[in-house]
């Protein structure tokens, strides 16, 4: 399994004059000095690859011992076009992705790690909370049916970690070679779900922190989480 972090974005809703994934923490460390931290407690640090465009060399410069793929069209794509690059280069292989300013407690991989043992593509999800401006999803027969920020009724919210087994990836690819630039991956799971039958379970990790840092104030909310 290969492991990407989408970190090609500029982060201009936070408004810092570097990459997002490097937004100090008040734990002293950033928000993917974190990520990467948690993956390396129960995986490898050399199956991370971490998909980096905005201000590339700062990323690359704090962590030297992970592979990275350039997305030269960071400030005119999506993430959608950033994990595309990504799993171009995986196409045989299972792919579990997050987006770069996730900030997670490491245990939640204790749930994960089920589903990934028996190769069952998912997206995690948190049930507690719907709000309108998160990524929502539905459900039908036990699987994702609709999965967009503008889903009608939604069970839950996305959380930014993911996994394609290597037998659903193929189909994937080519669902995201179909999305527009400004679309986000989920739109390419949706599209394979819909035209392909993709079987993606929600696996629920409310039990654990997890948090999309967007603004300043889901910044100050991932602080208290860990202080």
């Amino acid at each position: 399994m290969k492991i990407v972090i989408l970190a090609a974005g500029m982060g201009s809703r936070l408004g810092n004059p570097f990459p997002k994934p490097l937004t100090p923490l008040v734990n002293g460390k950033s928000i993917m000095q974190m990520q990467v931290d948690n993956i390396n407690s129960y995986y490898s640090v050399e199956d991370i690859n971490v998909v980096v465009g905005f201000k590339k060399d700062l990323i690359m410069e704090r962590f030297p011992e992970v592979s990275y793929i350039y997305n030269p069209l960071f400030d005119t794509t999506n993430t959608s076009k950033s994990l595309l690059r990504a799993l171009r280069k995986f196409k045989d292989k299972s792919v579990l992705w997050m987006n770069g300013d996730v900030v997670f407690d490491e245990k939640l991989f204790d749930v994960l790690n089920p589903f990934i043992k028996k190769k069952q593509s998912f997206v995690a999800v948190n049930t507690s909370k719907v709000a309108d401006e998160e990524v929502k999803y539905t459900l039908e027969n036990g699987f994702i049916k609709e999965l967009s920020k503008t889903v009608k009724g939604g069970l839950g919210e996305a959380v930014g970690i993911n996994y394609i087994a290597s037998k659903d990836i193929n189909s994937f690819i080519a669902r995201l070679e179909e999305c527009d630039a400004n679309d986000y991956f989920e739109r390419g799971i949706e599209i394979a779900i819909e035209k392909d039958g993709l079987e993606v379970c929600a696996v629920d990790i409310s039990q654990f922190n997890c948090m999309e840092v967007d603004f300043q104030e889901d910044l100050d909310n991932a602080n208290k989480l860990l202080e």
